[in-house]
């Protein structure tokens, strides 16, 4: 089993940081899920960059990861687009499109995320999450009669939507946030995750900042990078170019991602 997984931040696993600051995220607890369900090592790679919108996560992103030829490729995109309002829905859209397009040339199977709905704690929610029901219509119309495609789809999760599954910028999750789409991506794989994944016990220690102090410590740097045209990915490099060997951990699948090894 060869997976590969492009996209952003959502993808690279941003808010959810292990003790040396490295992102984990849910496609790391993916894999390490999907080799212990099967009981066997199974090869990872991770393309994704933060701050990436979907059209350049294709361009640079998807043929490297085809490259390695995979059996299973994932993608999530968008969220980054949707916060820019002149962004057409249907210009996002047809970068899923063509992802699945390319996969069925490659004989890949596609995973088909959308990502986890932040808006109840972001300024101009109700704005970007009228453009993520618009997304999501989208991609489904694209990707209509296609059951072959892996769907999980977290968008639509009410409950993950609320606030203790976001970091103290609102924009990511946290952990138990991740761990709770990594639980629906192997749900939808046809695998049991550990029942724990679904709702980690609420985390207390982060300090949630609000008001001007929020404004001035999450909101201010994204306004700036958007006025210098310029990105929290620039110059960074994907996480896994290269296949990386997960091998299944002792327990099975650890309710806190312990366990994930690469070789």
């Amino acid at each position: 089993m060869r997976y590969a997984a492009i996209g952003d931040s959502f993808t690279e696993g941003v808010g959810d940081e292990l003790p040396d600051g490295t992102p984990r995220g849910w496609a790391d607890l993916a894999a390490q899920g999907w080799a212990d369900a099967l009981g066997e090592p199974i090869q990872y790679a991770n393309f994704a960059i933060r701050g990436k919108l979907a059209w350049p996560i294709v361009d640079e992103q998807l043929e490297a990861a085809l490259a390695l030829r995979p059996t299973h490729l994932s993608f999530n995109g968008g969220g980054n687009d949707m916060l820019r309002p002149r962004t057409p829905i249907s210009r996002i859209a047809d970068a899923f499109a063509h992802v699945l397009k390319r996969c069925d040339e490659e004989g890949v199977r596609l995973i088909l995320l959308s990502g986890a709905d932040p808006t109840e704690g972001l300024p101009l929610g109700a704005l970007v999450r009228r453009r993520g029901d618009q997304l999501s219509a989208a991609v489904e119309e694209r990707m209509q009669g296609r059951v072959d495609v892996v769907r999980a789809l977290n968008w639509p999760d009410r409950e993950l939507a609320q606030a203790p599954f976001w970091s103290a910028d609102r924009l990511h999750m946290n952990a138990r946030g991740h761990h709770r789409v990594a639980a629906r991506v192997l749900t939808a794989l046809g695998f049991e995750p550990d029942p724990a994944w679904w709702s980690l016990p609420v985390d207390d220690s982060g300090v949630r900042l609000r008001g001007a102090e929020y404004y001035r410590t999450h909101v201010g740097p994204w306004l700036r990078r958007r006025l210098t045209r310029t990105s929290s990915g620039d110059g960074r490099l994907p996480k896994f170019a290269e296949w990386q060997q997960i091998r299944p951990s002792f327990s099975g699948i650890d309710s806190h991602g312990e366990g994930f090894a690469s070789a």
